[in-house]
């Protein structure tokens, strides 16, 4: 059965055909599913939707000529996930021209479709959005940020928050930005104390509650530099 509805996939198509500037990798990597189903029981080893994950990769793949899609297999190719930062399962990496720090951990399904789509063309066209002022404020960034968003596929405010986070990643080599299934890692968000989404946290220590602003999201990527 096909993960994308006929609408949906037409509707992609034609904004790829749009909005896709240039060529864009989708590097995929993923492993054994897990048979795992009890709450709290997945180690971070196992890949509880490493299936659904490449399924919905390769359809969207399949779209345009300008998407390149990469299957790597995690235990394998243990040197090209730590050379890219990939330390879980399932995971994309975005890249056009560069790699741009935009990653996605765990599926991009439910509302979490559209970032994966936004997020392509971002690469695609290696430009953000972001207003000039974040711009120009970015530029005084000169250590690693990391950014972690974590989400859950039917929330309807995590789509902003992780684009907002991407955009930033886009914008200076210094930051990356993660999209996290926060329910597919729940080590990873009881660390972080994760009980809503859209939760943002920025080099570990930081955090940010809900779908916030720009400016707020610049502020504390900011604070990190003081």
């Amino acid at each position: 059965m096909d993960m994308l509805g006929k609408d949906v996939r037409e509707a992609t198509r034609k904004r790829f055909d749009a909005e896709l500037a240039g060529p864009v990798t989708m590097r995929h990597f993923t492993g054994k599913q897990s048979r795992l189903v009890l709450p709290g029981a997945l180690r971070s080893q196992d890949c509880f939707f490493c299936r659904e994950t490449r399924q919905l990769l390769e359809e969207v793949a399949a779209l345009s000529d300008k998407i390149d899609l990469k299957i790597l297999d995690f235990k394998a190719e243990a040197e090209k996930a730590a050379a890219f930062g990939v330390d879980k399962i399932p995971a994309t990496v975005l890249a056009g021209a560069l790699d741009y720090g935009i990653r996605f951990f765990g599926i991009p399904s439910g509302y979490e479709y559209s970032s994966l789509v936004e997020a392509l063309i971002d690469v695609s066209r290696g430009t953000s959005s972001l207003s000039p002022k974040a711009k120009e404020a970015l530029k005084a960034v000169d250590r690693k940020i990391h950014i972690q968003v974590f989400i859950t596929p039917t929330c309807a405010y995590c789509p902003q928050a992780v684009r907002l986070a991407h955009q930033f990643a886009l914008e200076s080599p210094f930051i990356t930005a993660d999209m996290i299934e926060s329910q597919e890692f729940p080590e990873l968000s009881d660390r972080f104390n994760v009980r809503g989404v859209p939760k943002t946290v920025v080099n570990g220590i930081y955090t940010i509650e809900g779908a916030a602003p720009e400016d707020t999201v610049l502020e504390t990527i900011l604070k990190v530099l003081a």
